[in-house]
């Protein structure tokens, strides 16, 4: 799949602003997709985080009080976290709001589909940053084996370089692979 396909297929109007039970709290990732053969950007969070120590995931995080919407809170959080300026016409969709097992989170995913993004830098809240084949990455899809992990939903994982990228992330991972027909 090029980028062309990959836009037309992930295109969905951007509603930046959604209902939510009041039990969870809001935070939004962006899924950066980029380069002749696509790759998606992904982050392993430090082994020192209060919240998913390191968890594979999307750059993103909890929306604060000066962002306006949880675009706003995407976007600002994936230029802290590994320096990627990305505007908000680049974004070319959303996926379905996916909830955290253990940390309360409802999460919403927006979608960038760019040509090419400059060297990235990571912040204090960022490990690693990876630069993943995406279609060979979507094919390792497999139901999670940790009972524990399947206590809100059916959970999946996903693997690189012997990385398991699981919970939320595999979540959104499958709705993109659903998406695409994989």
């Amino acid at each position: 799949m090029n980028l062309d396909d990959l836009k037309f297929e992930l295109s969905k109007p951007v509603k930046p602003k959604i209902d939510y039970d009041e039990k969870y709290r809001l935070a939004s990732v962006l899924v950066v997709i980029y380069g002749k053969e696509p790759k998606i950007v992904m982050t392993e969070k430090p082994q020192d985080m209060k919240f998913h120590a390191g968890e594979i995931s999307f750059p993103g995080g909890k929306i604060e009080d000066d962002d306006f919407d949880l675009l706003h809170t995407a976007l600002r959080e994936t230029h802290e976290e590994i320096g990627l300026e990305i505007s908000r016409e680049q974004v070319i969709g959303q996926l379905e709001p996916v909830v955290t097992l253990n940390s309360g989170f409802l999460i919403l995913p927006f979608i960038s589909i760019v040509d090419e993004i400059p060297p990235l830098s990571s912040n204090r809240e960022v490990e690693k940053i990876f630069h993943i084949p995406f279609e060979p990455f979507l094919q390792t899809m497999a139901k999670d084996p940790d009972p524990s992990h399947n206590i809100i939903q059916e959970m999946y994982t996903f693997e690189y370089q012997n990385q398991i990228v699981w919970g939320a992330s595999a979540r959104i991972l499958k709705q993109i692979r659903n998406i695409l027909k994989f």
